[in-house]
């Protein structure tokens, strides 16, 4: 049985500090909210400010290891607690490491504050905290199957360290493939995640048959993903090759699309918490093919076509995770309110405008921007606002979390 806080020590916590998914969920959501929103101010020229790196180093890197690592902060330091039954971090400790993460995203945007180096120390610093913290109870009970999001975070980690050096020797190592490493990391946590959670959801959610587990395919889809990240780590030292990324990436699509149709997504189209699901699903195998043929027709826009895993498959898997866990761990059913319905399909229509608008009609790059922005700016606004107060609200049935 779970080691919990006596209720009288609980109570004495704020309760949006009693679990890792309250702070992390809804600052990551507020922060995306405000980075897209400098960006495409930033990108029409309408403010000038000068973060660390540039601009466009500012947008790639705070997406990912600003927001993205807000969530995947958020999501594992409350599923450990489940894992491994004993608590998680809560508390003073957990406002120090939200802190962190958020003296972090004040750096990266005004580096003259203490410098470009220990602004570098203190972003990278709160992923290895966060591994850290997750380990303790990881080896505290020899659960070494999940030990497994340890070393992945200091990959995460690696990337983010790669992309800090970028501003330094960019003539050795790449923004780009730097932060498409750390793009790929964030989709294979969700890859992995998916395989575990999304057969039991599906079935639960629809009442029909869970989907029998594959742990070759889940291997196959796993590990190719892992192959395509590495390639992109370990460009400074071998060299990249367009073709052979490319086709490992159109391999993993592969992978992606032959697991999820064994989930039934098509059963799911009346339940918003998986249909949203599934099609962030969708943007993961559509969106790894399509950019693994960028790399080999030229004709495709490989800038635009990431967009498809960016928004479509992250953005759209966090809204929809975050939406679930964040009832589930507050003690209420998982129904959303109904408008959420429209924040996931806003995040789809998103990703599809960000893509294939300044693909097919590149003289209006500018509004497709603006109207794929303004998609992301509402559906995460529409979180934040009924998720908000429940987040900031001790649970509905009493216990602690």
């Amino acid at each position: 049985m779970m080691q919990i806080t006596d209720l009288k020590e609980e109570q004495k916590i704020l309760p949006i500090f009693r679990l890792g998914f309250r702070p992390f969920f809804l600052g990551g959501a507020i922060f995306s909210i405000i980075s897209i929103t400098l960006w495409v101010l930033l990108y029409r020229g309408a403010v000038n400010f000068s973060p660390y790196g540039n601009g466009y180093w500012w947008h790639i890197h705070e997406m990912i290891f600003g927001f993205g690592s807000a969530i995947v902060a958020g999501f594992l330091l409350t599923a450990v607690q489940n894992w491994t039954d004993i608590p998680s971090i809560k508390g003073k400790p957990l406002a120090a490491l939200f802190l962190l993460w958020l003296l972090g995203r004040v750096v990266m945007l005004i580096p003259d504050l203490f410098g470009t180096t220990l602004s570098a120390l203190i972003d990278l610093s709160f992923l290895l905290t966060v591994a850290y913290t997750l380990a303790k109870p990881i080896l505290a009970i020899k659960q070494y199957r999940n030990l497994f999001f340890v070393p992945l975070l200091v990959l995460f980690t690696i990337a983010n360290g790669e992309m800090h050096l970028a501003t330094i020797y960019p003539q050795h190592v790449s923004l780009s493939y730097s932060g498409y490493a750390g793009i790929l990391l964030v989709v294979s946590l969700m890859s992995v995640m998916t395989g575990r959670v999304v057969p039991m959801f599906t079935a639960n959610g629809t009442q029909t048959t869970k989907a029998k587990p594959t742990p070759l395919l889940d291997r196959l889809a796993n590990g190719s993903l892992l192959l395509a990240t590495l390639m992109l780590l370990l460009h400074p030292l071998v060299g990249f090759v367009p073709m052979f990324f490319g086709a490992i990436l159109i391999v993993a699509g592969i992978f992606q699309l032959i697991r999820s149709l064994r989930w039934r997504p098509w059963i799911t189209l009346g339940v918003p918490l998986l249909w949203s699901l599934h099609f962030a699903i969708k943007f993961m195998w559509f969106g790894l093919i399509l950019l693994g043929f960028s790399y080999i027709v030229d004709e495709i826009p490989t800038n635009h076509v990431w967009h498809l895993l960016t928004i479509g498959g992250i953005g759209g898997m966090i809204l929809s995770m975050i939406s679930r866990v964040s009832l589930g761990h507050s003690g209420l059913p998982l129904t959303p309110p109904k408008i959420m319905s429209v924040a996931f399909a806003l995040i789809t229509l998103s990703s599809m405008i960000r893509v294939f608008g300044p693909w097919f009609n590149p003289e209006k790059t500018m509004m497709f921007i603006d109207i794929s922005g303004f998609c992301w700016l509402v559906a995460f606004g529409l979180f934040t606002f009924y998720y908000g107060p429940m987040l900031f609200k001790a649970r509905k049935d009493g216990r602690p979390g």
